[in-house]
């Protein structure tokens, strides 16, 4: 049983991200599921509401793991490092990260147990 899983932005226009979104919900109803973005064509970004600052060497860190591992990818046009990387400075601008940088996620719900 996780404690947090990760699946694709709800709305997000290609038809399998949505497909799996949908799945990942109905098979983990109890957990904290966060739904993350990814650029694309379709220019689907929306506006998040969680957001984590993460450091400028995890950015870049990010981005090489997602640059080596998506070798698919790699023909597309669009997908290239510094993508990635603007898209983490842009959230980090929105909230004012000290470190400049930030992952956004949507939540659909997530309890808080303060």
């Amino acid at each position: 049983s996780p404690d947090l899983v990760f699946t694709h932005y709800r709305h997000d226009k290609h038809q399998d991200h949505r497909i799996i979104s949908e799945l990942t919900l109905n098979t983990f109803r109890d957990h904290l599921i966060l739904e993350y973005e990814i650029p694309k064509y379709d220019g689907d970004l929306g506006k998040p509401n969680c957001f984590m600052s993460i450091t400028g060497k995890n950015c870049k860190n990010k981005t090489s793991i997602l640059y080596d591992n998506y070798i698919s990818q790699r023909n597309k046009n669009w997908f290239s490092e510094d993508l990635f990387q603007s898209l983490m400075r842009i959230r980090g601008m929105e909230i004012n990260s000290v470190s400049r940088y930030a992952e956004a996620f949507y939540s659909r719900k997530f309890n808080l147990n303060l």
